[in-house]
Order: structure tokens, then sequence, then C-alpha cells
């Protein structure tokens, strides 16, 4: 365990550790438990003491605020650093408005493996097929740069 805090508004326990994302409700049963490279996004609010995260693939995040109970100890420190580690290449793919993604070479912290991850930005579509084309281009180009072994290009590709 690396970084501890409790929520002001529910109680539960937010548990950073060196491999996972863990938050206990206060009874002790498990709520999410999650390796450091599904985070997608994250922020640290001083103000209000206040850690949002959003996932990999998931328009929903969390946040917690840790101001009353615990305070916020190493949670700001921790996170930044452990979602840092996870991070090995990343590339914006950007056609305009509501035509965007991000490719990224991600390390599973616990394995070292890499993997690849494709987040489309706010409003795109997957079947956009000029962004799919794009988005192919970059996670070829991300995959050699980080020696992964070559995908298969999409379907009607020659």
């Amino acid at each position: 365990m690396l970084a501890v805090a409790q929520d002001d508004h529910t109680a539960s326990w937010v548990v950073l550790t060196t491999y996972r994302v863990v938050v206990l409700a206060e009874s002790g049963e498990v709520q999410v438990d999650r390796p450091w490279h599904d985070v997608d996004t994250g922020a640290w609010d001083p103000e209000s003491m206040t850690l949002s995260l959003s996932w990999v693939g998931s328009v929903r995040g969390l946040q917690w605020t840790v101001r009353e109970r615990t305070g916020p100890g190493r949670l700001p420190e921790v996170f930044w650093e452990r979602v840092s580690a996870s991070v090995v290449l990343v590339r914006q793919v950007d056609l305009g408005a509501r035509r965007s993604a991000t490719v990224s070479i991600r390390k599973v912290l616990s394995t070292r493996e890499l993997v690849d991850q494709v987040q489309l930005g706010r409003g795109s579509r997957a079947d956009d097929a000029a962004l799919v084309r794009e988005v192919e281009v970059a996670r070829r180009e991300l995959r050699d740069q980080a020696g992964l072994a070559p995908v298969d290009p999409p379907s009607g590709d020659s």
C-alpha cells in the first residue's frame, strides 16, 4: 500500500498500491479493484481536496473528497506517479471536432507486459472510417516503436 485515504461522503477507503487502485466500502467490501493501466485520466483539486479519475473505455468516472476524515496524505502524488509509470507512448489522432482519439502503449505494472489502448475522443464515432484508418496507422506505428508484434490490418485493407 502506497497511499490510503477515506472519502468524506461515502466513508469508502481509497487504497493505492504498487499495481492497483482499490476502493473498499467502510464495511471492507471491495468496490473497485483495477490495474493502473485502466486509468485514462485523473485530476487533483487542491482546493476541494478531491481526486477524480476516469477509466479507459468508460464515460463514467469516480471521485473522492478526502478533506475531513483523513486528509489526502500522499494520494495525489502516488496517483500521478503510478499512472505515469504505466504510460509508455501516446499519440493523439485529431481529424477535427468530434473526430479524435488517443492511442497509447501502456505497461501492466504487475507483469511489465505492454498493451495498446485506443480511447475515442468525446463525440467521436467508432464507425468513422477515416478516424478508424488513422487510429490503426497510429496503433501500428506505436506498437512498432515499443517492439510489439504487428497487428492485422482492419478488414477491407489491401
